[in-house]
């Protein structure tokens, strides 16, 4: 038989076990702060029906997307959470509680060309406050309050949530007579921080027929900066001529007034009217948040509010707000920056039991007495020798390992051995347990991420 190189596709992560434990380890905080917030874990089919999915896609999506024929099915897996989340809404109506407010870590599929920090397998982290008939827009206010706190308890402090708001955008566009073009228009501004004004402007001249001075109308708008309240003070010139925009306006006043109260610190939050994102479906407040050091590469966590997201699959009016935290994409780039902690537990256990003795049962024993008290305990049964189990321990990085001889078993107590300052100390089962506890609840409580 042949033997076939093992390998592993272009634009798929395959992490080392450390690192793995890493990425769980963001999971983990991410999860924790979305249940702060009172947010339900939820989960959706990797696949489903190609005309579910691509009721609300065509286009890009759905050359991105892989679709496959399984017998008479036409099927495709999902190439983000946000449309199953609109199906899964649609179809549990009369059984859900609103507003609904769900959380969904999981992996997404997208045929596109891989490069750098972009993959056709990732993880996305999402949250969604999904209303009936209306949702407040208090929701919105809070969505900043979210963010900081997921990356915050990660171990970023270099980031700005940069925020706007969809009908201003439109406002701005209709009292300048371009309202039928403002979604092409806000499509092309998007790609403002990738290619420049320049371009921009050159791509509103060419694409969509636009007078430079129109261009340049846009771009002005759009370069509008300061404070946050300086930038809406120099809004407020713009009241009265467009009902829309002043409703955004109004919006986007309120998401900033609960900052201080949500815990939102100035220096991490600023209005960017530059931000549309691409997607037709946001009506309202638009986020997108970025590492300071490495605006380079782009926005790593974005979304906003929509009115109709569920409008392909029921006649019911219900409007959402929520983000996306493109988790792999930030894994990549936070690797490659080399900004993860050396400090994180990695171990695949919290101490390691080393029978040294042919009767194995008092080794059995004082593994099941660690577990019980709470510890990630691995006996190792392998009739190595010692210098072997010991490089072992070395080489999983367990933080603790316990001795257990004849000298141990006939005093009834445990050789625990701190594999990090190499200190080794005779204790009973309970001292033991207590001593590991305390530093695994340290170790535990660092964050991932050092910058």
């Amino acid at each position: 038989m042949d033997i076939v190189k093992p390998r592993t596709l272009s634009g798929f992560m395959e992490l080392l076990p450390e690192d793995q434990m890493k990425m769980e380890r963001m999971m983990q905080i991410l999860r924790e702060t979305y249940m702060c917030f009172a947010f339900t874990p939820l989960d959706t089919p990797v696949i489903e029906s190609a005309e579910v999915l691509l009721a609300k896609g065509g286009g890009e999506t759905e050359k991105q997307i892989y679709r496959f024929q399984k017998g008479d099915s036409d099927l495709a897996l999902r190439f983000d959470l946000t449309v199953p989340l609109a199906k899964y809404v649609a179809a549990h109506y009369a059984e859900l509680a609103f507003p609904f407010r769900r959380y969904q870590i999981g992996k997404v599929y997208r045929g596109e060309r891989a490069q750098r920090g972009r993959f056709r397998e990732f993880y996305q982290a999402d949250i969604d406050v999904i209303g009936d008939g209306k949702l407040d827009i208090l929701n919105e206010a809070e969505i900043p309050a979210i963010i900081y706190s997921a990356f915050t308890r990660l171990g970023l402090k270099r980031f700005c949530i940069r925020v706007n708001n969809r009908k201003l955008l439109n406002g701005f566009y209709r009292m300048n007579g371009m309202a039928e073009k403002a979604s092409e228009i806000m499509r092309i501004v998007d790609k403002l921080d990738k290619i420049g004004e320049v371009k921009v402007k050159q791509l509103l001249i060419d694409e969509l027929a636009m007078r430079p001075y129109k261009a340049e109308n846009i771009l002005g708008f759009m370069a509008i900066r300061g404070t946050t309240s300086e930038i809406l003070e120099r809004l407020e010139s713009y009241r009265g001529m467009d009902d829309i925009f002043d409703k955004g306006l109004e919006e986007l006043r309120t998401v900033t007034r609960y900052l201080a109260e949500f815990g939102v610190p100035a220096e991490n939050f600023a209005v960017d009217l530059t931000i549309a994102r691409g997607l037709d479906y946001y009506t309202g407040t638009v986020y997108e948040t970025t590492l300071t050091d490495h605006p380079e590469i782009g926005s790593v966590c974005s979304g906003g509010r929509y009115d109709n997201l569920a409008g392909y699959y029921t006649d019911r009016q219900l409007p959402g707000v929520g983000i996306s935290i493109g988790l792999t994409r930030l894994f990549y780039v936070l690797q490659e920056q080399k900004l993860l902690s050396d400090e994180l537990m990695t171990a695949p256990c919290d101490v390691l039991v080393l029978p040294m003795t042919e009767n194995l049962a008092p080794a059995v024993s004082a593994a099941t007495a660690l577990r019980a008290a709470g510890l990630r305990t691995q006996l190792y049964g392998e009739q190595k020798k010692f210098k072997q189990k010991m490089s072992y321990a070395d080489r999983i990085h367990v933080p603790y390992v316990v001795l257990l001889g004849e000298d141990e078993i006939s005093e009834g107590i445990l050789s625990v051995k701190n594999m990090e300052t190499g200190e080794q100390r005779k204790l009973t089962a309970e001292e033991a347990a207590n001593l590991i506890l305390r530093t695994v609840r340290e170790k535990n409580a660092l964050p991932p991420i050092t910058g």
